[in-house]
């Protein structure tokens, strides 16, 4: 397909999932620590083995629902900007073309200086010549396209998600542009993606089966996160007796 020649993605049995959505005027790349970490490395590796013409999707095969509506996720393209042109036409035409089929070989991916870069010491180094970040996060054609502008941006974003943790809080996230009137992109995860995933899901169903669940998509959306809340009550309720009956 023309502007594009090599199309990598993960290996089939790789275990990380993503979703996306589109919040407050932002896109969102969504998942769990395992998720944030692999994206690092997918990015680490772009920033240095990227040739013209080269993109990396994450395709349907690892996107799960979202984890608050249960809405469906758009495949993911990380596009080196430096050296690969990516339009609309460029986007309908790849998106024609998924689900990618058998690859015609494996790649070995190269990111031995991440973890070094991502040291406190070297982070503060970086930190000291800092520059704006530079790069477009878009929905193209069905496709949630991060371009990062130049190698650099690409280990910046790379660094970014490899510093997420949900652990302190349940959840963490990090921007992926300057501010600019709001932010076009970021990487949000959660400690309970997974689970959260599966409760948006039986929220959405229990909502579209009832006869009176009608409007617009904001308030289908409005009803679902409504179901969820009380989904998770219950259960959290249910958890709390069978403790109190267990001591």
């Amino acid at each position: 397909m023309p502007g594009v020649r090599t199309v990598i993605k993960p290996r089939p049995g790789t275990h990380a999932r993503f979703s996306t959505n589109r919040f407050h005027e932002t896109w969102h790349v969504l998942s769990d620590d395992h998720g944030a970490r692999l994206l690092a490395r997918l990015l680490w590796g772009l920033s240095y083995q990227a040739r013209p013409g080269t993109v990396l999707v994450i395709g349907r095969e690892f996107l799960l629902p979202t984890p608050f509506d249960a809405d469906p996720a758009d495949p993911i393209v990380l596009v080196p900007g430096w050296c690969t042109p990516f339009d609309d036409r460029i986007a309908a035409r790849l998106k024609k073309h998924l689900p990618l089929g058998n690859s015609d070989g494996t790649i070995r991916w190269q990111t031995f200086g991440l973890d070094p870069a991502a040291e406190p010491e070297a982070l503060a180094r970086r930190y000291a010549r800092y520059r704006p970040v530079r790069g477009e996060i878009a929905r193209r054609r069905g496709l949630l396209v991060l371009s990062p502008d130049t190698p650099e941006d690409c280990r910046t974003w790379a660094l970014s998600a490899a510093r997420l943790d949900s652990v302190p809080f349940g959840t963490d996230y990090t921007y992926l542009d300057e501010w600019d009137r709001g932010h076009d992109g970021e990487i949000q995860i959660f400690r309970r993606f997974r689970s959260m995933v599966g409760t948006a899901g039986q929220a959405r169903a229990q909502v579209l089966s009832r006869a009176a669940s009608t409007g617009t998509p904001d308030d289908l959306r409005a009803q679902i996160w409504a179901e969820a809340a009380r989904i998770r009550h219950r259960a959290t309720r249910k958890i709390t007796e069978e403790t109190v009956q267990a001591s």
